[in-house]
Order: C-alpha cells, then structure tokens, then sequence
C-alpha cells in the first residue's frame, strides 16, 4: 500500500501544480487508491481549515495568490523606471505580492494613483511574482465636453453643438491635437478657470465631420440630455468603497456559480448555479440559483451616487459605449462578479418541478465567488458538443445541468403562452476607425434562452416575494393592447390571409396562433412586426396590473441592479422586508415610488431613442456609398406623405415619397393601410414584397429616401398623362374610391 503523503508534501504538490490540484489530481500524483481516498480527503478539509490551502471550483489553491483578474492600484515608477501596481483585494496572511505593470502599445495611458482591471500572469525567477496586462482603467472622471472645433491664430475655440448654449471653452495651442476648424471635437477641461476670459479644455479626441460615424453616439448623447459625466460627489463616494464583507451573509462561495454573458460585455451582474432536486417529494424537479449583485450595499438611499442613478434611470447601450448609470468603480468592478473574486449578492433558490413550474423559491443575502466568466457562443458551443478547454472542465457540474434545468422550463413556458415573436437583432459592428465594419442580426441561441427563462424566473419569484411580505415595490407593468389596435392588427391579418378570431377575450395565445400561422410564409416579417406595434409600452408603476406580454400576474425586475434603478429599489425592498441591514427601502423612497416610477419609465424611453437614433444614423451612413443600389424590401408602413420600406439586407427602414410614385394621384385609405393610384388602380400595401433604389442616405439624420421600382415582382405600371399636381379627374377619383370601399365591405361578409 503506497504511504499517504505528509501535509507539508500535498503543500508543495499543490503550490508547483496551481492547474491540476483537484482531488483526483492530487490522488493520482502519490498513488492513492481506493480506501485511502478518504484519508486523504480528511488531510485536505484539514488543510483548507487551517487556512493553508482553500476550496475552489472543486480543487484547491494557495490562498496566497492573486485571482487572474483584479484591480490594482498604480504606483509610482522605480528608479529604473518601471511602473508597479498594488492588489487592492490582496487577502492573504503573507506579504503583498509585487505585480509588474506591463503596458501595450494600444493602451491608455496610466498615472499614479489609477485604478485598473488587469489581468495577470504569475511569473517565476523575477523580482515580481505578478505581470499585470490593462483591462481598462477605472474611476476616472474628467470633465468632458463635445463640440466644434474652431481654429485661430493661438490655439482655437470649442463651440458647443447644443441648442441654446453659448459657452465656449479656449484650447491652448498646445493642446488642439491638430484639430482642424469646423471638426467636431471631444475635449475635457484643462485646469480651473481663469478669473478673465474663458474656461481652459484640452482635445482628447478628434471625431471629424459631425455627420462621421464616430459622432453619431456622442450627438444622440447630448442631443437626448442623457447625463453622461458623472458629479465628482458621486465620483469621491465610489472611489472611497471598499469590498463587502461576508458578514452575516449566507456563505455561498463553495458552490460552481457562472457568469454567461456576451462576450464584449463590460460587467457581470448575474451568475447562475443549477442542479437536481434531491428532495424525494420533487422527484425529477430542479433548483437552480439566481445570484444577483448586491448593488444595494454600496448605493445608500438619498447618498450622490443613489441621487445621480435615479437620475440616469438606467444604462443606455450604442455600438460604441455605454452611459452607464454607476461609475466604473461600481459597475466595472465592485458590483461585477468577476471570476475568482468575492462578491456579494442577493440570490435567490428557485424550485422546480419536473416540467419546469417554480413549486418554490427562497432568498437569500449572501456571498459568492464565480468560478467562471463565459460567453453565450463558447456554452453553447460545449453543449453541442464543441466545448473549449475552460468549458470541459465544467461539462458536468456546470453547463451540463443548467441546460437541464432550463430543457424543464420550456415545457411549462409551453403551457404559459407569452408572447412568442420572432424580431431578430441587428447587430452593427465598428470598424477601428468608427465606421460601420458590417451590419448583420444577432444569433438567437439556446444559451441566450436558457439565461433569459432562469431572470424571468427570479423576476416572478422576486415580486411573489415581496407581495407575500406586503412590501411597496416597482412592478413591470405590461398592459394588454387597446381595442383599436388589436383591430388594426386583425385587418392586416385579414389583408395578409389570415385569421385573428374576434368575439373573445384576448391572451397571448391567440396572438402566438396567428404567429404560428405566418411562420415560413412571406408575412413571417410582416405579422411580427405589425403584432408588436399593436402592443403597449412597458412601464414601471408601484401598482401591479400584470404583464400581458410574458402572460404573467405578477412581474418585477430585480436582475439587472447595475444598469436598471428599477431593480435597485426591488432589492431595498427585498432587504427591507427580510431585515437584513439598515440600506433597505427608505421612507423617502417610499414616498417617492410613484414619482421613481414615471422617472424611471420616462428615462428608459429616453434611452430607447437614443439608441433607436443611433443606428439609424449608422445604418445611413453604412448605405451612404451605396447610394444608386438597389435592394429588395417589405412595406412596413403607409401614411398619406408616402410608404416606408424595410430593407431585407439590414433592416433598415427608408421613406418612398408618394410623390415619386409614378404621375398620377395615390388616395391613401387609413382604415386598409393601403395607397391606391388614381389612374392605374395601383394598390401598395403593409406587407408586398418591392424592389426599390436607393435615392438618397442622410447620416446626420439616419435619413433614408428610396424610389420604388417593382411590386411584388411587377414593375409599376404607366403613369397617367397628368403630372403630380396637374388637373385630376375629381369625379373619376371619388368612385374609385367608393367602389374599393365597397368590395372591401363585400369580401368581409363573404368571409
């Protein structure tokens, strides 16, 4: 029988393998089998409680080593020049490990005194054990301003671009960066104000022509007022947090929680955990965790950061940034649940049943360490039986039984009916220079499903909670569609060739079966699209009147605190209610929640134009040098000026003005949705297949003007001999018109 290793032996195993020091790993190093397995399994709780050794992600480690990636403070060169950093969440008993700062040519520059995400790489046989590689740089806050450049003889002058604002600000001759006159700049201020004159800025970036790609979020920015600098209040308290504690929260930091997000994403606000029910009364069932960040222990009621978040309302995503609604330092690090560091949480235990129905859930203030950030395409990847390094490891523990989990979900999802549209994603990619690299639609898979059931899922069980508990909170409100428009809906359905019954109450499955009708026909498009114009919008509202779309009673967010102050207030009343601390739901709060809650709906809608803006002005510029092009479409709209056109290509929506349409008169029926030629009886309707010519692209206003060449394959036919706006035939028009309007009535009743 091979002897058991001493612990001093294991120690230094471990300390040279910090890869392969799982159990097994261990085992098979000094040839321990069978019943000596658990001897020494005993050797390692054994080393884990006296601190030499810690659990993780199934193994052990030193605890006297960095995680792969932390923040780190700069410090000031050495003699020979180089630039260290100190860990700011170094934890261990030894000394503090000397990390190496290691900048790439295309990093921004870092001072003393910054704050950096870094990655790092252990080294041995050096005067440092760390080399540290920039993530990006956190909690800075420079004053920014955007404007136009306008040179002279010394230097130039910063004119802004918003409407009614006349301060300037003088850029020292040192500091245009060559900006040339007219350029619009971005710049921040240099130094106080003089008592004369105008405030100093420096040119940090030039962004060219206003029109240029690389201005179009910076211009929706300030065009819509949405605060994108921080106060320096706010800046001071974020800068002054320190990690939680563990406290007297739930210790989960032993159980295989992962973070699935894109794979550009800049913070990590959810991690999920799942694994079956062992309860014999759930024979079948599931629970999976939901672990959320405990944004609520840094942001206290009524402090600058809680005043400027409520303010912001929410984060607001372009292809090129993001406004954040909290500072780097929070959402970038200390609210992020970042692989290999501690964070807290407010989680909740969902339980399910076999097929897939919440029996039961619980909550809990508690602290977490990730084991893993991964991306939606590399889990999806494992689970179809691709799985790179990372992801194998965590086949079985990990991937393999959320997937389960969620496989459970679809079938009571089934059974729910919410609303099942299917609008793919435009997904516009930047080139290094800002210009738009490709416009393509985004990949729906099932990992993206699988995270989005297990939010919906803690969402439900977040507002179940706090109805339970007689807690005030923000419900999501979704309301059912007004009459009106549901018969707008219907008349397209009919129009289309399809049935939208009447005469009964409407639910989502109604809707879906129409849907399902649609799927693979040339309407596919057509219906989604008109179905989600018939929908209310979304709002936010302390009284719950349910929410239509998800066919759901009770509906609150409480998944995404970093970026939606909504959740914020959902977790303070969770902590409230559960008296975990005294940084729950304030009695301002309280009394503010129905004024919040038009704040919050109404800065939401904000940023949904703003981005909605963006990428027209994107998808404009993209097609500005395809001008003369011609591309095939779908009328996805009529007024009586003209009819817009989505481009099959990028989705892209372009104007036909009724104007251009041939040399006759076109009546536009609001009832049909439809604009009919006064001579050739040319009907273009919601939904007809055209090919059209791009007559003109706008960047600046994400305008696009298109000429119609072709309906449903047929080119249009021959105008009248009467030019637009020459005599018309009035008489002739208006039995055209009465006797459309009476086959429509006839073909109603025959159906």
């Amino acid at each position: 029988m091979t002897p058991l290793p001493t612990k001093d032996q294991i120690r230094d195993w471990i300390a040279d393998h910090p890869e392969a020091a799982a159990k097994r790993d261990i085992a098979k190093a000094f040839g321990i089998k069978g019943a000596a397995r658990i001897e020494l399994k005993r050797m390692l709780k054994e080393l884990e409680e006296e601190g030499v050794i810690e659990r993780r992600r199934r193994s052990y480690r030193d605890p006297e080593a960095l995680p792969p990636v932390t923040i780190l403070k700069v410090l000031p060169p050495d003699a020979s020049g180089d630039q260290f950093a100190r860990p700011l969440e170094w934890q261990g008993k030894g000394p503090e490990p000397r990390v190496l700062f290691v900048p790439r040519k295309a990093d921004a520059p870092v001072a003393e005194g910054d704050r950096i995400l870094a990655r790092l790489n252990e080294v041995r046989g050096e005067d440092h054990d760390y080399e540290a590689r920039l993530i990006r740089k956190i909690g800075v806050n420079p004053i920014r301003i955007l404007g136009i450049f306008r040179a002279e003889a010394q230097g130039g002058r910063i004119v802004p671009i918003d409407k009614g604002s006349d301060k300037e600000w003088r850029v020292p001759a040192e500091a245009t960066l060559d900006a040339r006159d007219g350029e619009l700049v971005e710049a921040e201020l240099a130094g106080p104000r003089a008592s004369m004159g105008l405030p100093r800025a420096r040119v940090t970036d030039r962004l060219g022509d206003a029109g240029a790609p690389r201005a179009v979020s910076l211009i929706a920015i300030h065009q819509h007022g949405i605060p994108d600098a921080f106060p320096d209040a706010a800046i001071a308290e974020a800068d002054a947090m320190e990690p939680a504690g563990m406290g007297d929260r739930e210790d989960l930091r032993s159980m295989p929680f992962v973070t699935i997000d894109p794979a550009d994403a800049r913070d990590h606000d959810d991690a999920v955990h799942a694994h079956a029910d062992d309860d014999p009364q759930n024979e079948g069932g599931h629970v999976v965790w939901v672990a959320i960040a405990d944004v609520a222990h840094y942001i206290r009621p009524q402090s600058a950061l809680d005043r400027e978040a409520r303010k912001r309302g929410n984060s607001t995503y372009f292809p090129d940034r993001v406004v954040p609604m909290l500072p780097d330092r929070l959402s970038g690090d200390l609210c992020s649940l970042h692989e290999g560091l501690e964070r807290p949480v407010i989680a909740v235990r969902l339980k399910l049943d076999a097929r897939g129905r919440k029996v039961g859930h619980r909550f809990a203030r508690a602290m977490i360490r990730s084991i893993a950030s991964l991306d939606y395409g590399e889990v999806q990847a494992a689970q179809d039986g691709r799985p790179n390094d990372r992801c194998a490891a965590l086949m079985d523990e990990v991937i393999a039984p959320l997937y389960g989990a969620w496989q459970a979900t679809v079938t009571a999802r089934a059974e729910r009916q919410p609303l099942e549209l299917d609008l793919p994603e435009r997904r516009i990619e930047l080139a290094p220079d800002g210009r738009v690299a490709s416009v393509a639609f985004k990949d729906r898979l099932d990992a993206h499903r699988l995270i989005e059931e297990f939010m919906v899922l803690a969402n439900v069980a977040a507002a179940e909670e706090l109805q339970r508990l007689r807690r005030p909170l923000l419900f999501r409100v979704h309301e059912e569609p007004s009459p009106e428009k549901i018969d707008a809906l219907r008349e397209v359905a009919q129009a289309s060739g399809f049935t939208l019954a009447k005469g009964q109450v409407l639910q989502t499955r109604h809707l879906n079966r129409l849907l399902a009708q649609a799927e693979g026909t040339d309407f596919d498009e057509l219906l989604n699209i008109t179905t989600l114009r018939s929908m209310t919008q979304a709002y936010y509202a302390p009284q719950n009147y349910g929410h239509f779309g998800l066919a759901l009673k009770s509906y609150a967010h409480f998944t995404s605190p970093i970026r939606r102050y909504s959740d914020l207030i959902v977790h303070r009343a969770l902590i409230s209610g559960h008296g975990w601390g005294d940084d729950g739901l304030s009695a301002a709060d309280v009394e503010m929640l129905e004024e919040t809650a038009t704040q919050v709906s109404e800065t939401e809608r904000r940023s949904m134009a703003a981005e909605r803006d963006t990428t027209d002005r994107y998808l404009a510029a993209y097609l500005s040098d395809r001008v003369g092009s011609e591309f095939a479409g779908r009328v996805s709209g009529v007024t009586r000026f003209g009819c817009f056109v989505k481009l099959d290509e990028t989705g892209a929506d372009g104007l036909i003005p009724v104007r251009s349409i041939g040399r006759e008169f076109f009546h536009f029926d609001p009832d049909a949705q439809t604009l009919m030629g006064s001579e050739t009886g040319l009907t273009i309707g919601i939904g007809q297949r055209v090919t059209v010519r791009l007559a003109e692209a706008v960047p600046v206003t994400g305008g696009l003007m298109l000429e119609l060449l072709e309906v449903e394959g047929r080119a249009l036919p021959g105008g009248a001999s009467a030019r637009r706006g020459g005599p018309i035939r009035k008489r002739a028009v208006k039995d055209r018109r009465k006797a459309a309007k009476t086959a429509r009535k006839v073909q109603r009743k025959r159906r």
